[in-house]
């Protein structure tokens, strides 16, 4: 994950800040914090899973085992269980290599 640069004035932060895994609004700083979900309580909509290419969820499964998990998944939680937003070939890869939960972000996100 690329680091985020934001760089504020007028009283507040001066300087530059590098952070890892924030998400800014316009209004300001808002974290949006990792949590492990379980891998086999996401639902993946059925118009998502069209999308999948076999193929990459191969070559990202291998660079997860060299170099682990880039980026957090992106869910939703609509009060009964988490939906996937982003990151259907991160999650696939996951299962794949038999991972149990996977990093990811709860997010607020309208249907598709």
């Amino acid at each position: 994950m690329c680091p985020v640069f934001v760089s504020r004035a007028l009283g507040r932060l001066q300087q530059t800040d590098y952070l890892r895994g924030a998400a800014f609004s316009a209004t300001g700083i808002g974290m949006l914090r990792v949590q492990k979900v379980k891998v086999d309580d996401i639902y993946v909509p059925t118009a998502r899973k069209k999308t999948l290419h076999p193929e990459t969820v191969r070559h990202l499964a291998e660079d997860i085992l060299e170099n682990g998990m880039k980026t957090p998944i992106q869910v939703r939680h609509d009060g009964k269980r988490h939906i996937l937003v982003e990151g259907l070939h991160r999650l696939e890869a996951a299962k794949w290599l038999g991972e149990a939960e996977i990093d990811a972000y709860l997010v607020q996100a309208k249907r598709h």
